[in-house]
């Protein structure tokens, strides 16, 4: 038998462009097998051929593969079969085909490009910083975050929604299993900091590729948060490296979130998997 669910992902005041609706299949696992080799073949035999090779990285930093992102071009293709079956590949079609990208079921470059469109389009932040950089918020309006709620027992401060937000989403994945893996498992271990803190931690630890997130970074808002996902072996909790964004993109809380952090106002910025911006207000 086979039973479907439909899952909004939305602002929840309605600031972010490009909304996306995931319609995602639960399937039984003889029809899911059966199901999911029904489609192209020679494009899912393309579609295995670069998952771990191709060089367009979408969001111009070196990379190899598009592994990292498969949770996310999954959910919005509308489908839970694997990125290497006809049924993918026929789903990737259909995406394509809805945008005026031709009817080919192939991961390539231009396919990456415009998924980051719409995954750029979803975030506030990108398109309000584009015109200027938002103003942070006054910090003594700022709620704190509770110790258990902080990775590491740093303070964490967020605007006082946002921090209600992330609470009731939180709870609804330890509920649903997702962080089974490990008590600290979805604690943020960023939350606001100041466009001096920013400034100051590019200048002593020059991990910021220049100046950009120093002076304009989502943080400043009080809506961004970065959550911990876990780490690949020798990896830290936010290593961009491919190796550790391939890690936390297939823990079960990073999927959990992909589907269902939607329906808290949260938005992914989806190369950094530990990165979440609330929507319920404007930057």
């Amino acid at each position: 038998m086979r039973k479907s669910q439909s899952i909004r992902l939305f602002p929840n005041r309605g600031v972010a462009a490009g909304a996306a609706f995931l319609s995602v299949a639960l399937l039984a696992s003889s029809a899911h097998a059966e199901s999911c080799l029904d489609g192209p073949l020679g494009d899912a035999a393309r579609n295995a051929a670069t998952f771990d090779t191709l060089a367009d990285a979408p969001f111009g930093r070196p990379e190899v593969g598009w592994a990292s992102y498969d949770a996310w071009i999954r959910a919005d293709i509308g489908t839970t079969c694997g990125a290497a079956t006809p049924a993918f590949a026929r789903a990737l079609s259909r995406w394509r085909a809805r945008r005026g990208l031709g009817g080919s079921g192939v991961i390539d470059a231009q396919t990456l490009a415009a998924f980051r469109q719409v995954w750029s389009a979803r975030r506030p932040f990108v398109a309000v910083s584009k015109r200027a950089c938002p103003l942070p918020p006054d910090e003594s309006t700022l709620a704190v975050a509770r110790a258990d709620e902080s990775y590491g027992g740093k303070r964490i401060q967020l605007r006082p929604g946002a921090l209600t937000a992330y609470r009731r989403m939180a709870a609804a994945a330890r509920a649903a299993g997702a962080t089974a893996g490990g008590a600290d498992l979805l604690k943020i271990f960023s939350g606001y900091r100041s466009p001096a803190y920013d400034a100051a931690r590019c200048a002593t630890q020059g991990n910021c590729q220049g100046l950009t997130r120093a002076s304009c970074s989502p943080h400043r808002t009080g809506l961004a948060m970065d959550l911990n996902l876990g780490a690949a072996p020798g990896r830290a909790v936010d290593s961009a490296d491919d190796v550790n964004r391939l890690y936390l993109s297939r823990t079960a809380a990073y999927r959990w979130l992909v589907l269902n952090a939607g329906r808290y106002g949260f938005v992914n910025y989806v190369f950094e998997p530990w990165h979440w911006e609330w929507t319920g207000e404007a930057p």
